[in-house]
């Protein structure tokens, strides 16, 4: 059962099978007057007894079956004295249990409740309740009716039950209050409402566009939204004329706004040689942090392992190689200094001489930790050292808030149990999370971090690879040798000539790349579907669920991955009446599509085919779509020799995946890579976008489109810049010890 209309319901609750009473998310038996449902909702303190007025729709869960989903609802309290006694012997009032909710009835009646809200003292006069006592359940009913309160009047200016909760957590009884005097206080931080939304509601209530709370937080917002660009700071000679152009105000306006914001620390200034940076206090304290811990590390080092050459020889011996110099370096650094950035490109050795690490390492008995940043990097890591290595937040024993913000248990007071950890593919390692890295590392502890300057910096802000090379603090082995046996691969000799600013090799036709010419971008469309359909199945044998893997610069446009996605949806998996097919949030799954996991879900189920059971799924993990249920409202997903099951409403996770963006590739490897070149969004074209997408490819790689496209790629070096503090603070001694 399931309904895509909002449907509206009343009755009273019979029964609170569930309640959380830190989000307000509940389960409760409802009785509509005909028969007794199950309601699911963001439903605060409801209690026994009282009448509700629910807006949602109904949906089939696999496990506790039909259930209404509440979007929005409308209370009101028990009406008599029999329904006020079963709501009071509930628990719905801390401190009032059965027998003192029938001595509160039997004295007031149906006027019970308001004697708890206006009269509470007068509760003193039944026997066992003292006067604290009584203002103290005065206290809490006056409290679960400010939540309703507020969500009432909140639900008024578009803001959700679940974004109410959060207001009043932060505010309290006094949040409706606070949201009329200043409606910009819902950008706050963990309350989740965009400048946008808070503006509206601003405007609807009057308020000029002068308003000092309006330049403050216009401020703040311009800040965070670059903080979703990659930036940790933002100079102040562009925060102030971005923000007065946004607000439609005067720049000296602004200045005075952002001079009170330092004064009271809700921005903190730094000057970097001569010129203000303007931080908000988490990033500055994650940077900050960094750069203490790691100058720590450096003053006291890991014990310097003896014997390293002697080691080295046996692991030459053993294994048939003989490692470079650079390599030789690279291991002695690791297991001398405590310390190393292992960096280079494709070809170069990195993953033999980590192995060479990981070998030594064990042999003196040391434990060692193995992660990365994503499941597929993890998975690929562990596939080439043939060591346990899991994602950094597993790794840590990440667990979610109730505002869906990542607390890790691992952390200073619970440190992880290791001799060394290694990190790889750091670059996509945003501030906040390598921080979290360092404060779980004991003190002694080695640390190996590996990663690829040349490719996409981190998703999330920060720029920690790039800062920690360039503070020259830290010991930093490039490989830059490609070893014979990765030199007869045209990807690998054409991604180093990218990343040097060479055009690549289009004219050489080997086995592993091609380039071929379209002149439209619909040539480039027809051409993309063809390959991935018809020419690779047929010329090489791939599949394109499992071995083609199409890149694109982006998300938008006829060569952007929902355009490509909808084609090759068509060409790969057509629609035959027979394959179940539905449509959630704009977007067709059918079954038997190719999709991906867009964020890490540490909570969602699987069953492997051996019959065990565990939970989590990563951000880029891929598929196959098995089944779509709509009685149960449930998609089921293979993910390799993995079954996952998602309830419709956690499928904004999944994303169709035939095409995907650069970005979200990486740490990935596809044995057969397609990308369109062709004129584009100016801020996808660029050379570290086209390094990343070729160094994706393990054994062909197809570039189909405009050679003056990808010349303009190669030429283009602007390495999307980032403002950050890390290698200031790392060189100036701003972080000379770590703060908590």
């Amino acid at each position: 059962m399931e309904s895509g209309t909002l449907l509206e319901m009343a009755g009273s609750v019979e029964s609170v099978v569930f309640r959380n009473e830190k989000n307000g998310y509940a389960v409760i038996e409802m009785n509509n007057g005909e028969e007794l449902v199950t309601a699911v909702g963001t439903m605060p303190f409801v209690g026994v007894g009282e009448r509700l007025r629910v807006v949602g729709k109904w949906v089939n869960s696999q496990t506790y079956g039909p259930q209404f989903q509440v979007r929005s609802l409308e209370r009101s309290g028990p009406a008599d004295a029999a329904a006020i006694l079963k709501y009071l012997s509930s628990g719905a009032v801390k401190g009032v249990g059965p027998g003192t909710a029938k001595r509160i009835v039997e004295a007031f009646g149906d006027g019970a409740l308001k004697v708890l809200e206006e009269e509470p003292q007068r509760l003193s006069s039944i026997r066992g309740i003292t006067p604290a006592k009584a203002e103290k359940i005065g206290g809490e009913f006056r409290r679960m009716g400010g939540i309703r309160e507020i969500m009432l009047e909140l639900g008024g200016y578009g803001i959700t039950p679940e974004e109410a909760v959060r207001v009043w957590r932060a505010y309290g009884a006094q949040a409706a209050d606070r949201v009329r005097e200043d409606p910009y206080c819902l950008c706050g931080e963990g309350l989740s409402v965009d400048f946008a939304r808070a503006d509206r509601i601003a405007a609807s209530l009057n308020h000029p566009a002068d308003d000092a709370c309006r330049l403050r937080a216009g401020l703040v917002h311009v800040l965070r939204h670059n903080e979703g660009n990659g930036h940790t700071c933002l100079p102040a000679d562009k925060l102030l004329p971005a923000a007065a152009r946004m607000l439609g105000v005067g720049l000296e306006l602004v200045s005075a706004a952002l001079e009170d914001l330092k004064a009271d620390g809700s921005l903190v200034s730094r000057d970097f040689h001569g010129r203000e940076f303007l931080f908000t206090p988490a990033l500055y304290r994650s940077e900050v942090y960094i750069a203490g811990r790691i100058r720590m590390m450096l003053r006291f080092p890991a014990q310097p392992l003896t014997g390293v050459d002697g080691y080295l020889s046996a692991v030459e011996a053993e294994q048939g190689i003989r490692y470079a110099e650079m390599q030789k370096q690279a291991v002695r650094e690791a297991l001398s200094r405590g310390m190393l950035i292992l960096t280079g490109g494709p070809g170069t050795g990195k993953t033999t001489t980590l192995n060479a690490i990981i070998r030594i390492l064990k042999a003196k008995g040391e434990k060692v930790l193995l992660a990365a940043p994503t499941g597929r990097a993890a998975k690929r890591m562990a596939d080439l050292t043939g060591q346990e290595a899991k994602t950094i937040h597993r790794m840590l024993q990440v667990k979610w808030d109730e505002n869906d913000r990542p607390e890790f248990e691992k952390n200073e007071k619970n440190l992880l149990e290791c001799d060394a950890l290694i990190v790889d593919e750091l670059s996509m390692v945003d501030a906040g999370l390598f921080e979290a890295v360092l404060r779980a590392l004991p003190l002694g502890c080695r640390l190996v971090l590996v990663g690829d300057c040349d490719q996409l910096p981190s998703v999330g802000p920060g720029n920690v690879l790039g800062d920690l090379i360039a503070s020259g603090l830290l010991p930093v082995v490039q490989l830059k040798r490609v070893f014979r046996q990765s030199m007869s691969s045209l990807i690998v000799t054409n991604a180093h000539r990218i990343v040097a600013g060479k055009m690549p090799q289009l004219a050489v036709h080997t086995a592993d790349f091609f380039f071929l010419p379209c002149r439209t971008p619909a040539e480039v469309s027809d051409l993309i579907v063809d390959l991935c359909s018809r020419r690779l199945p047929a010329s090489y044998g791939y599949s394109p669920m499992t071995d083609i893997q199409v890149l694109a610069p982006g998300r938008k446009g006829a060569l952007g991955t929902g355009e490509l996605n909808r084609r090759l949806q068509q060409a790969l998996n057509p629609a035959d009446g027979k394959k179940k097919e539905i449509t959630l949030n704009g977007t067709l799954f059918r079954e038997g599509d190719k999709v991906m996991q867009v964020r890490n879900d540490y909570s969602l189920p699987w069953t492997r085919d051996d019959g065990t059971c565990g939970e989590g799924v990563y951000n880029g993990d891929l598929g196959v779509l098995l089944g779509i249920d709509r009685r149960a409202s449930v998609m089921t997903v293979r993910m390799d020799d993995r079954t996952v099951q998602y309830e419709l409403e956690a499928a904004a996770e999944l994303e169709p995946a035939y095409a995907m963006t650069v970005h979200k590739s990486q740490g990935n490897e596809f044995p057969a890579v397609v990308m369109p070149v062709f004129r584009g969004a100016p801020q996808l074209q660029y050379r570290n976008l086209l390094y990343t997408a070729v160094t994706r490819a393990k054994s062909l790689l197809i570039l189909a489109g405009r050679q003056e496209s990808i010349r303009a790629m190669v030429e283009n070096d602007r390495k999307t810049r980032r403002y950050t503090g890390l290698a200031h603070f790392l060189t100036e001694g701003a972080g000379n010890e770590p703060e908590a």
